[in-house]
């Protein structure tokens, strides 16, 4: 897989039917191997292992109905009283991290309303805080730790 700018860690990868699958911890069992995944996987570990936030609030692809449609969050952290705090996006480490990225998550945030973003290709991580009363939002230094959200 592509090298990408996340701390590594024990990866479990098999081989089924002729295609790799890497293990998903969140959702305990194994997932098609793309490019995108490897950033989610690599990218929850961090959040987990260095970060300090809790693997029992995380999920990954938690499907929203806007209108008609069907979308799914990539990851979502989630408060101890299981409301959306935190909305993570990821793309591959060839795809750049465009406004049209952003507008992505943007559409998912309508639904959830949480505190922070997060868009990362596992190159690049940007994270900012929403400030609804002033309708604006800040882009953090820094993806922050659990204990400081």
């Amino acid at each position: 897989m592509f090298p990408i700018n996340l701390p590594s860690y024990p990866v479990k990868i098999i081989n089924r039917g002729g295609k790799p699958k890497i293990f998903d911890d969140l959702r305990r069992r194994y997932v098609a191997l793309t490019p995108e995944e490897w950033v989610r996987q690599h990218f929850v570990h961090y959040l987990i292992g260095h970060l300090g936030y809790p693997a029992s609030l995380l999920a990954n692809e938690v499907e929203l109905s806007v209108g008609q449609k069907k979308l799914r969050c990539d990851s979502v952290l989630y408060g101890l009283h299981a409301q959306p705090r935190m909305i993570i996006e990821y793309k591959a480490p060839t795809i750049p991290l465009s406004q049209r990225v952003f507008d992505q998550i943007s559409v998912y945030n309508m639904q959830l309303r949480v505190d922070y973003l997060i868009v990362s290709n596992g190159m690049e991580h940007y994270c900012c805080k929403m400030d609804y009363e002033h309708q604006n939002y800040l882009f953090l230094t820094e993806i922050p730790k659990y204990e400081n959200i």
